[in-house]
């Protein structure tokens, strides 16, 4: 009796779908720990500062041509005035904070040191003198110019797609780069949004992999081209 012939069995897929699935759940995930984090630590220090230290804290905030008080770029952020001044801060922070994390902790990190200390000692030199700056606010406005441009020097469509929707729902913000608020300190929402683009035109952690193939290509071509002239 013949036996039923045995066909191998179909191939399976090539595991790209669960792998862009689990890389987009990675993203997510170091996202959410990212916004957590900013606004556990600013919601920590504000409650410390108000229960602990009765508002003295702010004294750790920028104090312009002050030496002694450089390093307050650092802790500016942290600090913040009142309640209000703290709650208007923390929901676009987290939501900025949200989709740079997703790009991974080193983005993260960059682009954050980029806006402080851009941001920071551009209020160290032209805040004004006898004024004090704090409040996360000029990180917010880093955040934001980073995630409006860096799809630009990144050559990314959905980076800049997001970018543009993200323009268009923060349009308002535009007004806050400008003096005229008193109490309110344009100079960090401008010096920090200068940070922020800034970030987008040197940062290369972010870059898609594309280009950073790309990029390679061309280094190797430069190298070949130079061995070959060195040789002739």
């Amino acid at each position: 009796m013949s036996q039923p012939l045995a066909y191998p069995p179909a191939p399976r897929p090539s595991g790209t779908v669960q792998t862009t699935a689990r890389r987009s759940r990675s993203a997510i995930r170091s996202g959410l720990m990212f916004a957590t984090g900013y606004v556990v630590v600013i919601w920590a220090v504000h409650l410390v500062n108000v229960l602990i230290f009765g508002g003295d804290l702010v004294f750790l905030g920028v104090n312009p041509l002050d030496v002694s008080s450089i390093w307050h770029i650092v802790t500016a952020p942290l600090l913040h005035a009142n309640l209000e001044h703290l709650i208007s801060n923390t929901i676009p922070g987290a939501i900025f904070s949200f989709l740079i994390g997703m790009s991974r902790a080193r983005v993260w990190w960059e682009v954050t040191a980029f806006v402080v200390v851009v941001g920071g000692v551009g209020v160290w030199l032209l805040g004004g003198v006898g004024t004090n700056h704090i409040g996360a606010s000029g990180l917010v406005y880093g955040w934001l110019a980073y995630l409006l441009v860096r799809g630009v020097f990144n050559r990314h469509f959905l980076q800049m797609a997001l970018g543009l929707a993200l323009g268009i729902a923060y349009s308002g913000l535009v007004w806050g780069l400008l003096p005229g608020v008193p109490g309110v300190s344009w100079q960090a929402h401008l010096f920090g949004a200068v940070g922020g683009v800034a970030a987008g035109m040197f940062i290369t952690s972010d870059d898609p992999a594309a280009l950073r193939e790309k990029r390679r290509q061309r280094a190797l071509k430069r190298g070949g081209d130079r061995t070959y002239r060195g040789l002739r």
